[in-house]
């Protein structure tokens, strides 16, 4: 490729919109059981709102400034065209496959019904439910009489209401925000025979419409589903006056009044009810605007009771224990002996909270230090860290306060634990702390000792049990020190340290990384060795995919384990034949990140929390720790054979038609499972 020569990659957009197109066939996979399939329509749903919210979001504003997409070498219509086709197709698809759950829980006798489908039994039941607890949450609007409609809420659903009092009279309208977030979507109906019933929160308020406005003269009703999705992205202050804390807060507030992005309604509403909708929201002719089915807002599927037999869901995997880490045992012993990696969800993430709740107690532990992007809702780890405070330990927590849609409850816990006398510290607008570590110092024979985690992923215990993550366990003094490094840098307001062991972006990851490819170029141009194996959820730095590139023509084989984004286009002639690339999705969401290279017969092995994206390599605190472990090292490899061996849950990466599995004439390999056999053996072996 000479200097001029555009890369050849896949739009990170349309790339992204095929991994959400693999959420969609884990809802279409009949091997799945009907209510993780559900699950699945949910998970789809509510990725593509956090597409629309962010992405799409970005997009429209790039329409209203010229020069910056020019510069950019993007045309934001051509690919907001490109992302509504796509859409629309899974979109169709969506529909099919929920009809096909629906007629599949039939069979099942699960039956999911509407308003007009109650017997006068079910009818009684359901205008009880709503006058108990329902109504209290109801706060309706008549659309006549709202200021505008900055006042919607992105990420709820509505009910849009025609109210007529006979019927020659003109209509009224009314908005009914549905209270998802303090009841339960779904209500479960008594059972009939062997028929189960299930009715959506939805139905219920239309069924009881009258209870509400039959008071003001109404007697005819009708409801419609309408949904709008707002722009999320965050406008910063630079005001040098106001603390970091205050600065988010007020951007928060702005995000609730975010301009809408996209608005997607019941196909059957009245034409002047959607013409009036429209017009109050300012929405114009060429804003995505969708007709639907009745029901949006799907993401509340991945809470959908089983009312079935167990075969309706996946059996559930007990997390297992580590072997070197028998109960009841000091975890800081052992870390003092060896370097132990944990691996979520097979593995427990109680480790961690145990590991915390002994360094609060030790008398010898002086501090510890820890960063949080995304904690649990009702978080064991802030109470753990407030514990240790409370036992007079110096505890300081770098709260990742831009963590997208956990900006709130992180300024909540910054606020709590700074109350407990946690020393917390705020970052600086556009640069995020993503990178996962604990530092734990202890006086041992009056010198101070240092442990170390370093993770792959959140402190989250919620996220842990189904997030695939590695998580690394060490008192290696090089790595500690280290680490102590990355804190003092967090502290310093980002000065650059010096590191012997981590590799820390934004200063130096994507240069150590080309670096490793230069090496594995040079090994091959000599007849060594030349390999790598990628894992990564996004790959979309054009630099280094264009190393990626080299490294093939040079001979070196490539294999790439990519969940999300890969815009890099593998097994072109000439150009990547020597790369391979798979992306699985299965019932656990693969969050890792982990690189081997073949380093000419002794191979190197890193974990990072960082993707290879522009962002995580130039505007993040990111950190990638090699793996020294011997015992580790097999263990990570086994895994990554394992998972490169899937030919139930992995589909191709590459030129030929998106998201097709890969199929081999061996015996089925479903990673994840047998991943969780694999450390289940290890427990007996």
């Amino acid at each position: 490729m000479g200097k001029e020569d555009k890369l050849p990659v896949v739009n990170r957009e349309t790339s992204w919109l095929h991994f959400n197109g693999r959420v969609l066939q884990e809802a279409a996979d009949e091997r799945n059981p009907l209510t993780e399939r559900l699950k699945f329509l949910g998970i789809f749903s509510n990725n593509r709102d956090e597409f629309f919210r962010v992405r799409v979001a970005t997009l429209t504003r790039m329409l209203k400034v010229d020069r910056l997409h020019h510069s950019l070498n993007l045309n934001p219509r051509k690919v907001l065209k490109e992302i509504n086709d796509i859409v629309v197709s899974q979109e169709k698809d969506f529909i099919r496959i929920y009809q096909e759950i629906v007629n599949e829980l039939r069979a099942q006798n699960i039956f999911i019904i509407n308003e007009t489908q109650l017997t006068d039994r079910q009818g009684t039941l359901i205008r009880k439910y709503f006058q108990e607890e329902v109504r209290v949450f109801l706060f309706p609007m008549m659309i006549s009489s709202l200021k505008d409609m900055s006042s919607l809420r992105d990420k709820s659903i509505y009910l849009a209401v025609t109210l007529k009092k006979n019927i020659a009279a003109k209509a009224d309208y009314a908005l009914i925000e549905l209270p998802t977030k303090t009841l339960s979507r779904f209500f479960i109906l008594p059972q009939s025979g062997s028929k189960k019933f299930i009715i959506l929160l939805d139905d219920i308020i239309r069924y009881c419409l009258s209870d509400i406005f039959s008071v003001f003269g109404y007697d005819s009703f009708s409801a419609h589903t309408v949904k709008f999705t707002r722009d999320a992205e965050l406008d910063i202050d630079t005001d040098v006056s106001k603390s970091f804390l205050e600065i988010m807060t007020e951007s928060l507030k702005q995000r609730k009044r975010g301009n809408p992005v996209r608005f997607v309604y019941d196909n059957s509403i009245p034409e002047a009810l959607l013409k009036t909708i429209i017009k109050r929201l300012d929405i114009r002719k060429d804003d995505p605007i969708r007709g639907g089915g009745r029901y949006h807002n799907f993401k509340d599927f991945m809470n959908f009771p089983n009312l079935g037999s167990k075969t309706l869901e996946n059996a559930h995997l007990v997390p297992l224990r580590h072997r070197d880490l028998p109960p009841n045992t000091s975890i800081l012993a052992v870390m003092r002996k060896k370097d132990i990696m944990l691996h979520y969800p097979y593995q427990s993430f109680q480790y961690i909270i145990d590991l915390l709740r002994e360094v609060s107690i030790d008398p010898k532990v002086r501090s510890i230090k820890m960063t949080i992007y995304r904690a649990a809702k009702n978080s064991s780890v802030i109470n753990a860290l407030i514990n240790a405070a409370r036992n007079g330990k110096y505890v300081t927590v770098f709260m990742e306060l831009q963590a997208r849609f956990d900006e709130e409850a992180n300024i909540l816990y910054t606020e709590r634990l700074q109350e407990e006398g946690v020393k917390v510290i705020q970052g600086i607008p556009g640069f995020k702390v993503h990178s996962k570590l604990i530092l734990i110092r202890r006086k041992e024979n009056n010198k101070d000792f240092f442990y170390a985690n370093i993770g792959t992923g959140n402190f989250n215990e919620d996220t842990a049990n189904v997030y695939a993550d590695d998580s690394l366990l060490t008192s290696n003094e090089k790595i500690t020190a280290d680490v102590a490094n990355a804190f003092h840098q967090m502290e310093a307001n980002y000065r650059p340290m010096r590191y012997k062991t981590l590799v820390v972006a934004p200063f130096l990851m994507r240069n150590h990384f080309m670096h490793l490819l230069n090496n594995e170029i040079r090994n091959a141009g000599m007849g060594k060795k030349a390999w790598v194996i990628i894992k990564l959820n996004n790959l979309v730095d054009e630099t280094i995919i264009k190393k990626l590139y080299k490294a093939s023509q040079a001979g070196v084989k490539i294999k790439l384990i990519i969940r999300g984004i890969c815009v890099l286009i593998p097994g072109q002639p000439g150009l990547s034949d020597n790369i391979e690339a798979i992306s699985i999705v299965d019932r656990f969401l693969e969050h890792s990140r982990i690189m081997v290279f073949a380093n000419g017969g002794d191979p190197q092995y890193f974990i990072t929390s960082a993707d290879w994206m522009v962002r995580n390599f130039d505007n993040r605190i990111e950190v990638a720790c090699p793996i020294y472990s011997k015992e580790i090292q097999h263990e990570l490899m086994d895994m990554l054979k394992i998972q490169l061996n899937d030919n139930v849950k992995a589909r191709i990466i590459g030129p030929g038609e998106a998201n097709q599995y890969k199929k081999t004439g061996r015996d089925d390999v479903r990673s994840q499972i047998e991943i969780y056999n694999y450390f289940k053996k290890k427990l007996i072996n």
